[in-house]
């Protein structure tokens, strides 16, 4: 198992049942970690354990709904009781309902933000109070790059990210006396369940990489789709020892879509 400095660390993934979140728990695990997953997907949940448990990760569920802080709360206080001290925090869990913005229902909108961002604060802050009284640990957010680059029929979605993007670098300036980091990794198109659901026709994928001129948006200059594995590799770049002097800052992992941002 290949392990670098991660050997004992204790790492929490939400949205690890599926896609960038489960890459990332793989990822994580195979570099020593013990990975608690957080989703409130509990039958994925249990499988993505299950799997990983097979390849020699130490690896545990914690099946709930990240909307909800009392909850968020409970379940970090058992992971600290369980596992002891926090050292790593991935937030990943999301949600992506495409609509233009005249379509866009209230509903909607409040769901993306209730998950996108507010359901990042409750991990973040409870996880935060114990970093800051440790004096260390680090915290990647993994956002989108919408949340910088416009994109029609994302809007609920790319205003949600942006919040989770701009809140964590916030809390990073306010961590940073305390010695715990706070990244972004931004990912652009990436081939998960959730770019699966948003291609229609056969022609979707040329059409990513190509660009759509009548939706103002550029292709990939790169000219590939993205593996989960891309995201997985920058977030623990973060998290390692070499990203040490490193805080408050935004990697997009995207091919060069966002053209630099």
């Amino acid at each position: 198992m290949q392990e670098n400095g991660f050997h004992g660390k204790v790492a929490i993934v939400t949205g690890a049942a599926g896609g960038i979140g489960s890459a990332i728990a793989h990822a994580l695990g195979t570099r020593g970690a013990r990975i608690v997953l957080v989703d409130r997907d509990e039958t994925a949940l249990a499988a993505q354990v299950a799997d990983l448990r097979e390849q020699g990760i130490q690896a545990y569920p914690s099946a709930i709904d990240i909307r909800h802080g009392v909850a968020v709360k409970a379940m970090i206080e058992r992971v600290i009781e369980d596992f002891g001290p926090i050292d790593f925090l991935v937030n990943v869990a999301g949600i992506l309902r495409a609509a233009p913005v005249l379509s866009t229902t209230e509903e909607d909108w409040d769901e993306h933000f209730a998950v996108n961002a507010t359901g990042l604060f409750h991990v973040s802050q409870a996880v935060a109070r114990h970093m800051a009284l440790r004096r260390r640990g680090a915290i990647v957010s993994v956002t989108s790059n919408a949340a910088q680059v416009p994109r029609m029929g994302m809007a609920a979605y790319a205003a949600s990210k942006a919040a989770a993007t701009a809140f964590t670098k916030c809390l990073g300036l306010e961590l940073a006396r305390h010695g715990v980091r706070c990244n972004v990794v931004a990912p652009g198109t990436t081939r998960t369940p959730m770019l699966q659901s948003l291609w229609k026709n056969l022609d979707d994928e040329r059409r990513t990489l190509d660009g759509h001129p009548e939706a103002f948006r550029v292709g990939i200059p790169l000219g590939r789709i993205a593996q989960p594995s891309h995201t997985s590799d920058a977030v623990a770049f973060l998290l390692s020892e070499q990203a040490s002097h490193i805080t408050m800052q935004c990697l997009y992992v995207d091919g060069g879509a966002a053209l630099g941002a």
